[in-house]
């Protein structure tokens, strides 16, 4: 059965008279009369009937019409889907985010994207850095925001954001009330880090700036979520190094100190979104003219 055949049939339904049918068609009538026939054919059954007095419809034409009308505002709801999808309007996008990225201005950019793009779906999901990138790689997120300090080979990248590491010690600390502490004030002290598994660069680099400034740290507490750090150090068990940006998680007991490093050593924290290119991915093409607009190394 064809759409064109449905459209023609509820014309004539609605006008019950072939030359004004095919008038609001514009069409001829002959092509109109052969659809009906045909339309008939298909059904099994007379649509209307036909006599002197003009055009009515039958119990089938009647029956009909609804089932019709529905057919037809259904296929045109399918092409409006298709065409929203063809243009990323509507779809699923699934979004991995280290903890941290929640401080540095996920939430505002995904209620803005979201704003703007309501039948985008958007699943978040947490995870760390080095779990971001196996789910990327494997196809089971479309973005990631990692910490990072470069995209491996498959994937993409956009700087969003480069912290500095401050120094962060437990309040009435002999440190918490500088302005200002070298990074070798934090020698003799336990120190809170995240762990080699959950960000292996990150650990390696921190512990190279401690050893830079000439120190090893004793003992190392290692933690799989930096505020899980903060909140150590604010039970007052170990200073850290942790992102400026983790000023913002109100935890009390924390105090968060700039840090000098003449040696340069110690690294800036980069959060990089990460995606895997391929075609034909308008929804995603959205979401990163989005990232791309707030970004920091945009």
């Amino acid at each position: 059965m064809e759409l064109r055949h449905l459209r023609y049939f509820l014309a004539l339904a609605d006008e019950l008279h072939f030359g004004r049918a095919a008038q609001r068609l514009a069409i001829s009538q002959p092509p109109l009369t052969v659809a009906i026939q045909q339309l008939e054919a298909e059904v099994g059954a007379p649509l209307f009937m036909r006599n002197s007095r003009g055009v009515q419809l039958t119990a089938a034409g009647l029956a009909l019409m609804p089932a019709a009308q529905t057919a037809l505002d259904q296929a045109a709801q399918a092409l409006d889907v298709a065409r929203d999808a063809a243009s990323g309007q509507v779809g699923r996008l699934h979004i991995g985010f280290a903890g941290t990225v929640l401080y540095r201005g996920l939430p505002q950019m995904l209620r803005r994207f979201q704003a703007e793009h309501p039948r985008l779906a958007l699943n978040l999901r947490e995870l760390s850095s080095s779990e971001q990138l196996v789910e990327l790689l494997h196809g089971r997120l479309d973005v990631g925001f990692a910490h990072v300090p470069r995209a491996p080979d498959g994937l993409a990248e956009q700087l969003v954001s480069s912290q500095p590491f401050v120094a962060c010690v437990p309040q009435g600390h002999a440190l918490a009330a500088e302005r200002a502490v070298p990074l070798a004030a934090l020698a003799g002290e336990a120190l809170a880090i995240v762990s080699r598994e959950v960000s292996p660069d990150y650990h390696a680099r921190i512990l190279a700036a401690c050893q830079a400034a000439g120190f090893a740290p004793q003992p190392l507490h290692e933690l799989r979520h930096w505020l899980s750090v903060v909140s150590l150090v604010a039970q007052g068990l170990a200073v850290a190094l942790v992102p400026e940006a983790l000023r913002q998680s109100g935890l009390a007991g924390a105090v968060f100190v700039p840090v000098t490093d003449p040696h340069g050593a110690l690294p800036r924290y980069e959060t990089r979104c990460l995606w895997r290119p391929a075609p034909d991915q308008p929804a995603l093409g959205l979401f990163l003219q989005a990232v791309h607009s707030v970004a920091e190394g945009g």
